[in-house]
């Protein structure tokens, strides 16, 4: 990855009468616009982020989604749907003087104002995806998180963790939701890693990240998404994005994101790159599926080419 380097412009952008977006744009500001989604929702953004480009080529921007990161009111549930998220972008786009820009990361934008896609660790909020992460999968394979993961649930409610968890991240008893929020966001860390990452378990001991990150992606996954369950491998919406350059990163061995989702995603849209990484998970930060982010901004994406 690129050298750390600090943001030239960084501000507020009130997008709701409930919402302010924090943002920040960094590298050369006559650079090829690229827009940074991390993820979650309700991950927020990390200034390492910063170093997946080339600062002399790119216009690097950042922000953190809807109650997300340093985003107001931390969060909030209110007004914070896939929608009103795509809509959002819009807005940053036109505030920031951009025409098109390049979308890395994940998470949603218009199809007539992006360059290209460069996306890692697939996941289309289908409810089997849901339920293996969830309920039925993952289990297997890190007993001892599933075994913490399960705990602050009473037994007879754990037939339906996400549901549980929602009103455990509800609760009008503060004690109640930030143990439940630490203890979410903490096995998608001790998963989420071909290796556990101690640094990643110590950050969902914060309670601000934790409650935002748990919360909001919780609440996502209680409401499908706001969408169809399948629609993002549908044809009819494959088509409306099949012109743009598209390649995906996955982790062979990534169970927040298992390989069969991206594979699901090839069969329908053949035209994308496609790279499995063999030793890799989730992250972006596996040195496998870093590499391979960092190598495709190198080549300056030019319209209508990955590379």
């Amino acid at each position: 990855m690129y050298p750390p380097i600090e943001p030239y412009n960084a501000g507020k952008l009130k997008v709701s009468d409930v919402h302010t977006l924090h943002y920040e744009v960094s590298g050369n500001k006559d650079g090829n616009p690229v827009v940074f989604l991390h993820g979650g929702p309700g991950g927020g953004y990390d200034d390492k982020d910063r170093s997946f480009f080339n600062p002399v080529k790119y216009k690097i921007v950042l922000f953190d989604q809807r109650g997300s990161g340093r985003s107001t009111p931390s969060a909030c549930l209110e007004e914070n749907t896939t929608w009103d998220l795509v809509k959002d972008l819009e807005r940053l786009r036109e505030h920031l003087g951009v025409d098109k820009w390049h979308v890395f990361g994940g998470s949603w934008s218009h199809p007539d104002r992006v360059k290209s896609l460069v996306i890692r660790g697939i996941f289309t909020l289908r409810k089997s995806e849901l339920r293996f992460f969830y309920q039925d999968g993952t289990s297997h394979l890190f007993p001892e998180a599933w075994d913490e993961f399960v705990a602050p649930i009473p037994e007879a409610e754990r037939h339906d963790m996400i549901l549980a968890y929602h009103a455990q991240l509800n609760s009008v008893d503060d004690q109640t939701r930030i143990r439940a929020a630490k203890a979410w966001s903490k096995y998608e860390m001790a998963t989420s890693k071909l290796y556990v990452d101690p640094e990643q378990i110590a950050r969902a001991d914060l309670d601000d990240f934790a409650n935002a990150f748990a919360r909001i992606e919780n609440h996502y996954f209680v409401n499908d998404g706001f969408m169809r369950d399948g629609q993002l491998l549908e044809k009819q919406e494959i088509d409306k994005i099949r012109h743009i350059p598209c390649m995906v990163v996955q982790g062979r061995y990534d169970v927040v994101c298992p390989a069969t989702t991206a594979w699901a995603l090839k069969k329908v849209w053949p035209e994308i790159e496609f790279h499995i990484v063999p030793d890799a998970g989730h992250s972006a930060r596996e040195p496998g599926i870093a590499a391979l982010l960092v190598k495709v901004s190198v080549l300056d994406l030019p319209q209508g080419k990955v590379h």
